[in-house]
């Protein structure tokens, strides 16, 4: 598995000034997405609606409405 490209653009362009540590997301080989953001789980599991729910081994993370509103065209329809 890598990382094939990022969908939206680069941190330094959402505004980072060091665009080091900022929220991203990323296609990967595999067709499947990985996304770098704030970890929420323990103070968002107990939001989830009831036809919703997670493994053990997932969390729950936060990215910024930015951030993926400028991923949105890069995302693929199917």
């Amino acid at each position: 598995m890598k990382i094939e490209r990022r969908l939206g653009v680069p941190p330094q362009k959402r505004g980072s000034l060091t665009g080091q540590t900022c929220p991203d997301i990323f296609e990967l080989s595999d067709g499947r997405f990985a996304v770098i953001g704030t970890e929420a789980t323990a103070e968002l599991d107990r939001e989830l609606p009831d036809d919703a729910s997670r493994a053990d081994y997932e969390r729950i993370v936060i990215i910024s409405r930015e951030t993926l509103v400028r991923a949105k065209a890069d995302i693929p329809d199917a």
